[in-house]
Parts: structure tokens; sequence; C-alpha cells
């Protein structure tokens, strides 16, 4: 595996101690981080911003996790405005693309797998991109 991209949802579980979901999150991000690098993109860092008072705090808790800030690829950029169509098309309501179409789009673009706990959408809008949630088998 050449890593994976992680969820702003996995790493606020960890940062702000999820009650429910904190201890899965946790175990598999020190599962994967062993042999694995963990990447996050322009839009989850600005997703995860909101459980901090300071760009610094980020900061500091974004290198002690060990992730990697990956630029989003021109290509997966396109990408996520072609599915984002093919939303529109099926009648999706909302009027700009999707935070998950970028983040899907990087992982397909980049042959990266995706640590998430909201795998319906990007299974459906990108079937190549290996999830790990935690109703996949490890």
């Amino acid at each position: 595996m050449n890593g994976l991209i992680v969820d702003s949802n996995i790493i606020l579980d960890v940062f702000l101690d999820n009650p429910v979901w904190a201890d899965w999150s946790e175990a598999v991000l020190s599962e994967y981080a062993l042999h694995t690098p963990l990447f996050i993109n322009q839009i989850i860092y600005s997703e995860i911003s909101i459980g901090f008072k300071k760009i610094e705090e980020l900061e500091a808790a974004i290198l002690s996790g060990g992730f990697q800030m990956l630029e989003i690829p021109k290509e997966a950029l396109f990408l996520a405005g072609k599915v984002f169509l093919n939303y529109r098309r099926h009648k999706g309501e909302k009027r700009s693309p999707l935070p998950d179409f970028f983040i899907g789009a990087h992982a397909a673009v980049s042959g990266l797998a995706l640590i998430t706990r909201d795998k319906n959408r990007y299974q459906t809008y990108f079937p190549t991109v290996s999830i790990i949630s935690p109703d996949s088998a490890r």
C-alpha cells in the first residue's frame, strides 16, 4: 500500500476524543501508521481545523499524529467536478462539490486507500478506492 488518506472524521474522533469512535479510530490509525504513510490534504486540513482555536495547535497535532500533507493534483480536482456533475444528474441537491468528492477523487487519482466512517458516498462515486471503515474486514 502506497499510503492512506485519512478522512477528517477519523482524525477528529481522536483529537476530540469522540466517546463512540475514538478507540476504533485510534486503533486503526496506530495499526496502519506502523507500515503505511498517513496523508491529509487541504480539504481535510480545513475540516479538522474546527477542533482547534489556533493554527499552531492544529499544526502540532498534525505533526504529532504523523500525518503528511499532500497537495490535491489537478487530475483529482477535474475528477471531483465530473463526479459532482454525476451527483447532480442523480438529483443531488447540493449546488457545489462536496468535500468528500475532492477527498475521494484525490484517493482515486493517487491510488491511495481511504480511512473513513462515511464509506457509502465514497463507494458510490469512487468504486476503485479501497475503503477502510468500521465495518470492513481488515
